[in-house]
């Protein structure tokens, strides 16, 4: 197992269009502070796609170094150019991170058979866990149970991060893989569906914002106590759903800047978080104590 609990698909704070990694730093060292299970470096949250190759790798090894292995770090590897993903992944093993997320491929996609054949060729060269990241939203791309259980018999296949939507996706890979593999929640919003299925926890946005909270979301489920998980979980819905409300980095960028941690600077094509959103990201940011 990688993890269990939460871990933050964390921001890459910017200045302009350099990486800020003063800020960087400091957010990696409170977020370890605060008692997260892992940390997600140059995921989708951490605007991989708009990074240089130059870029990516450079990022990838500060974290590595201000990481120091505190906590689990899992590298954002993933690319819809399979040899790209093959490189990046080879080199997170080799600066010492501690497991890939590899997303499926966008824009060319793949068939079923494609993401079999893509999955196993970066897992074959990769000397640590990979985790696969199912998010048919963002890649027009689905990965679905029947896939994902063969590929749960590679030894080096450790987890899914499953961002489709669908728990009864969700539940059929708990059904065909047992534990084969663990799985992990991409949605905030489905932390505790997801854990009541089996899950091992959240790979997520919320907790840029509550690294406390969401561990806690889940520890507390895992140690049986159904009723203050249930309870988080919904007490923190409205956030959430906040934070979704353009495309993710926008909005979590948006409230890490209003909580002081780094400036609220974004690549294009994404753009600043649009004035009735922000209104509303800053009122439910105060109703839970961050403002």
């Amino acid at each position: 197992m990688i993890f269990q609990g939460a871990a933050t698909a964390l921001i890459t704070p910017m200045k302009g269009f350099a990486v800020d990694y003063d800020s960087f730093g400091r957010l990696i060292d409170w977020q370890i502070e605060q008692g997260i299970d892992a940390l997600v470096i140059c995921g989708t949250t951490g605007e991989s796609s708009t990074l240089s190759d130059e870029e990516h790798r450079q990022v990838l090894e500060f974290a590595a170094r201000r990481i120091a292995k505190r906590v689990p770090m899992i590298a954002g590897t993933g690319s819809n150019d399979a040899a790209y993903a093959i490189e990046l992944t080879k080199f997170a093993c080799d600066i010492g991170a501690d497991a890939s997320l590899v997303v499926t491929p966008y824009y060319n996609k793949a068939t079923q058979n494609g993401l079999v054949q893509l999955f196993t060729a970066v897992a074959d060269a990769s000397t640590k866990p990979v985790i696969l990241y199912n998010v048919p939203s963002r890649t027009g791309c689905n990965l679905l149970p029947e896939t994902v259980a063969k590929l749960a018999d590679h030894p080096r296949i450790a987890a899914v991060k499953e961002a489709s939507g669908n728990i009864t996706q969700v539940a059929d890979i708990m059904a065909l893989c047992g534990d084969k593999i663990d799985v992990y929640s991409g949605n905030d919003d489905q932390i505790v569906p997801i854990l009541s299925l089996g899950g091992k926890g959240v790979i997520s946005v919320l907790s840029n914002l509550l690294p406390q909270q969401t561990s806690r979301m889940c520890h507390a489920y895992l140690q049986g106590d159904v009723r203050e998980s249930r309870q988080l979980q919904l007490q923190y819905l409205p956030l959430i759903h906040a934070l979704f409300s353009e495309v993710n980095p926008i909005p979590v960028k948006a409230a890490m800047q209003a909580m002081g941690f780094c400036g609220g600077d974004i690549r294009l094509p994404l753009t600043p978080l649009e004035p009735a959103h922000a209104k509303e990201l800053a009122r439910c940011m105060r109703e839970a104590g961050l403002l």
